[in-house]
């Protein structure tokens, strides 16, 4: 554990000495701002124009903005994680290290997680301003930023796994952003086929069934445990791309 968490530090210097991480945070904080003060002022008044939304709305519509602004940032966090090191050949100084891919796939994995969290957690002064003229329960919010860390967490490990595809960190982007969007996409492809094929689909899919009840204000156990599976099965693939790559 040890050498995972200075994996994790070295990957978390990496990000504060440069630029990117910083351009990364401000956009997902600038498009979680400006969805969130538009969103009520396009949407409170609604097609009929009966006046503004509920409370509850409000924070429901946030926290499905921020699903998309989630995975949008988690692909980019995730982009220079393995590429970058294949790129400027030091991942073989990885290789030659006397520490496990496994060990290496988890203190990356933990370092992008780290920073995702902070910047998710920076957000929370969105949900808090409701407060100002309306009321919405605390659990609601919890339940909310749980989802996002959860769907944060299995976006991150997707681009990690693209990540250590290629060498070309826009690349690695583009892949991240394809299987994303592929598991979004699973639960349209569900409806186009018979049972028991749909039901299948639609509950990989990544976010219309898994994420809509954490939105909502509902923690179910299904759902969690859903997309710490998708973590893990893409973190394994992971380790076990790095451990192919070490003996070429």
């Amino acid at each position: 554990m040890t050498k995972v968490l200075l994996i994790a530090r070295r990957e978390l210097g990496a990000y504060l000495r440069s630029p990117a991480g910083y351009i990364i945070a401000s956009l997902m904080l600038l498009l979680d701002g400006i969805l969130f003060y538009l969103d009520p002022f396009r949407l409170g008044r609604g097609a009929l124009g009966r006046g503004a939304k509920l409370s509850s709305d409000v924070l429901e519509g946030f926290f499905f903005n921020a699903s998309g602004v989630t995975m949008l940032a988690c692909v980019l966090f995730s982009m220079r994680l393995l590429a970058e090191e294949r790129q400027t050949g030091t991942i073989v100084l990885l290789y030659t290290s006397p520490v496990s891919e496994r060990e290496v796939v988890l203190g990356k994995y933990l370092s992008a997680l780290a920073l995702f969290a902070v910047m998710t957690l920076l957000t929370v002064y969105m949900p808090a301003l409701i407060f100002v003229n309306g009321k919405v329960s605390i659990g609601h919010i919890l339940s909310g930023y749980l989802g996002l860390l959860l769907l944060g967490s299995a976006t991150l490990s997707i681009g990690l796994f693209a990540s250590s595809l290629t060498r070309i960190q826009v690349l690695a982007a583009i892949l991240a952003t394809a299987m994303v969007a592929l598991m979004l996409l699973l639960w349209v492809i569900g409806q186009a086929t018979d049972e028991p094929f749909s039901e299948v689909l639609a509950s990989l899919a990544l976010h219309n069934r898994r994420f809509l009840p954490f939105q909502k204000g509902i923690v179910e156990v299904a759902n969690v445990g859903y997309y710490l599976a998708v973590s893990y099965v893409f973190l394994l693939a992971t380790s076990k791309v790095l451990e192919s790559r070490r003996w070429r």
